[in-house]
């Protein structure tokens, strides 16, 4: 299966169009916003592509992405987008716009099962088995080939993932329970920020 893989440094090309529905996905140091840098943002068009974006770390300079991410007009499909989104509101200084979450979408459609990995969707939905086997690598500097896939698989399957858990939402009657779990992901990144990590509604 060939996927086509961009490289880019620091920012997104000019005249690049990727559309009005593009997944996309981040790569970290780590999982502590303020200790573990973001390195890539990588987006898709859902056509076997991948744009893989390697940030300057000294400055986050990164306008036409900064554009994407906030551009009301163009949904974004992350899957778990609650540390993406608070890693990018950290260093890239903006809110990330108009959101559909596949993990959040599965635990609601999917409730016979309760395993909602990026690995169990893909081999559900897509029928595709992925190697997660650099998932904690070091992003941070030179990236290798296969670090390049490893990234490209995260955001390519994403679009398909999204169409059929839509499918089952609207078929269970649980799409306006999703929509209003949604309205809360800004709110939940924010509490993450201020470093209220526990389950706010709990006694």
């Amino acid at each position: 299966m060939n996927i086509d893989i961009k490289l880019h440094k620091n920012d997104l090309p000019d005249d690049l169009k990727l559309g009005n529905v593009i997944a996309v996905d981040g790569e970290f140091m780590g999982l502590d916003v303020r200790r573990d840098p973001l390195c890539l943002i990588q987006l898709s068009t859902g056509n076997m592509d991948a744009h893989i974006v390697q940030l300057d770390r000294s400055n986050y300079n990164a306008p036409n992405l900064v554009k994407i991410l906030k551009d009301q007009s163009i949904t974004k499909i992350f899957h778990y987008g609650r540390a993406d989104m608070a890693h990018i509101k950290f260093y890239l200084k903006t809110e990330t716009n108009n959101i559909f979450d596949t993990k959040i979408a599965s635990k609601l459609a999917r409730s016979y099962s309760d395993n909602h990995s990026l690995k169990v969707l893909i081999k559900e939905f897509v029928n595709v088995d992925i190697s997660k086997q650099f998932q904690n690598s070091d992003f941070g500097g030179e990236l290798t080939t296969a670090q390049l896939k490893y990234c490209a698989n995260d955001v390519i399957y994403l679009h398909k993932i999204h169409d059929g858990l839509i499918k089952i939402l609207e078929r269970e009657n649980r799409m306006i329970l999703y929509e209003n779990c949604l309205k809360f992901l800004k709110t939940r990144v924010d509490l993450d920020l201020a470093s209220f990590k526990d389950d706010v509604w709990s006694h």
